[in-house]
């Protein structure tokens, strides 16, 4: 039985499939944020750390997979481990969250998509600065939504009960 926190968060997913799928800016999207509001307040380790993994999953059913959802996936995946770590969201991990992101998916990015030179490196991590500026953007917004809204919902959630 799941209890109402983890009810909360599970909304948080799906309300995170749904902004992936509805238009957005590229890179502006809360998966990220999920990745750490999920490890820093889910109760159940693994479902918390899966929440990211799931919300993508669902998502790229529908806008399908594609060369680099390996690394996508495993930045996520870093991140949700580092949340459990942190145990909390805060702006300096947000920002860490964004960096690894960052790294992780353009490193794909380059081995998929670029010359293996270090001309070829320093292009793809280049061309994917306006992206970063997004996630970073979304990232920050996203990840505070999750925590007020979580804190406003619990709040609500206690004081009715």
């Amino acid at each position: 039985m799941l209890k109402h926190k983890e009810l909360i968060t599970l909304m948080f997913v799906v309300l995170a499939v749904f902004v992936r799928l509805a238009p957005h800016p590229p890179n502006f999207t809360p998966i990220v944020a999920l990745a750490l509001f999920g490890a820093t307040t889910f109760s159940n380790r693994v479902l918390g750390t899966l929440l990211p993994l799931i919300a993508m999953a669902i998502s790229d059913i529908y806008l399908g997979f594609y060369s680099i959802s390996i690394w996508v996936y495993g930045s996520f995946l870093a991140i949700s481990l580092l949340g459990h770590y942190w145990k909390t969201v805060k702006t300096k991990n947000i920002l860490m969250s964004s960096l690894i992101f960052f790294i992780v998916t353009n490193f794909g990015v380059w081995l998929t998509g670029y010359p293996k030179t270090i001309e070829g490196f320093v292009l793809c991590y280049t061309l994917a600065i306006p992206f970063f500026i997004n996630a970073i953007a979304g990232d920050l917004f996203f990840s505070y939504i999750l925590k007020y809204s979580y804190s406003f919902t619990k709040y609500k959630l206690i004081k009715q009960l």
